[in-house]
């Protein structure tokens, strides 16, 4: 294993941009080990000032879309505008599969070749809650170097959807024209939680369908109760291939982000997601240490064959394993 810094290493190498010393701090932070847990909480505290200044994007969409090509011809539209982005890929909602995050540094070689631009893969072995906390500390760490823009990718369409929502001051949605009626649960859910939807692949015989469809979807919007920040989502069509529609886009996360900060809404959503996130430690911590407290691992397996063989009531055995925990 590489050897650890100090924390002023860290701090320094951080804050003056340095990449390898980011990626050093990154893997710093995703590590188990409960000395570089400290670690890394220091590194945090120190590099905290530093923090908030970026405006942070989540990007999301059906499968299909053509997530990868858009967001690596939006970064180089943002890098060409002489903005530093950085690229966050998160999986979690995949208890077992890097292939899919890794993959996307692949194809974005282009944008990761770029001085401008730093793609970082978030790890997706771990749980839904402990990605997301890494990638919020992987946020901050980037946002204390420098990065002016800041693009959190989720990896599906689901679960992965809120966490991200969670953790951004703007959220784009990319969809399809014509994508077909299996898909309109997701939609529903996820476009409720849209600052924009943006039809991709709005180019050759494509164009009419993506202009149809943009008018559909505005209906939709009329359909779903005002945002809390009085933002009425915009509809938009872009062609990552043609590097069309992309400082349109721009423009609108402009718009929002002047908006939001003039009535209060960027900071009062920035706190609240804060607590939220202090609440998911919480429950992460009582979780790991519910399930390695000695006692709970010598009775757990043996509860849980009388629960599958319907001799215990499921509530029984948790308030039986709870009590066991709080002794």
């Amino acid at each position: 294993m590489q050897a650890r810094l100090s924390v002023d290493a860290y701090v320094e190498g951080v804050l003056s941009g340095n990449r390898l010393i980011l990626s050093r701090a990154i893997t710093l932070i995703e590590s188990q080990l409960p000395s570089d847990r400290i670690l890394a909480q220091q590194v945090l505290e120190h590099i905290l000032p530093r923090t908030g200044s970026s405006i942070r994007i989540g990007i999301t969409g059906v499968p299909g879309v053509g997530k990868s090509t858009f967001i690596e011809a939006f970064g180089k539209a943002l890098t060409a505008d002489g903005k530093k982005t950085a690229v966050l890929a998160i999986d979690p909602t995949s208890q077992r599969s890097k292939g899919s995050i890794m993959g996307d540094k692949t194809r974005m070689e282009e944008l990761a070749h770029d001085p401008m631009a730093y793609i970082r893969p978030s790890p997706s072995g771990g749980s839904l809650g402990g990605v997301a906390n890494k990638t919020r500390e992987t946020l901050l760490l980037c946002e204390a170097a420098g990065f002016d823009i800041i693009l959190v990718e989720t990896m599906g369409v689901g679960q992965s959807e809120t966490v991200v929502k969670g953790m951004v001051d703007f959220f784009l949605l990319l969809m399809l024209a014509g994508a077909g009626d299996e898909l309109q649960g997701i939609k529903k859910g996820i476009m409720e939680m849209a600052d924009a939807v943006v039809i991709t692949k709005a180019d050759g015989h494509n164009q009419s369908a993506a202009q149809r469809a943009v008018i559909e979807y505005q209906n939709a919007f009329h359909l779903f109760p005002p945002n809390e920040n009085g933002w009425f989502p915009p509809v938009l069509t872009c062609s990552a291939l043609e590097k069309r529609g992309l400082h349109e886009i721009w423009a609108q996360i402009l718009q929002f982000d002047s908006q939001s900060k003039a009535i209060g809404f960027h900071v009062k959503n920035r706190r609240q997601q804060n607590l939220e996130w202090m609440h998911s430690l919480i429950r992460q911590t009582l979780e790991e240490q519910f399930y390695s407290h000695k006692e709970i691992t010598q009775q757990l397996h043996e509860v849980e064959l009388m629960v599958q063989n319907e001799k215990w009531l499921p509530m029984r055995a948790a308030t039986f394993l709870m009590d066991i925990f709080r002794s």
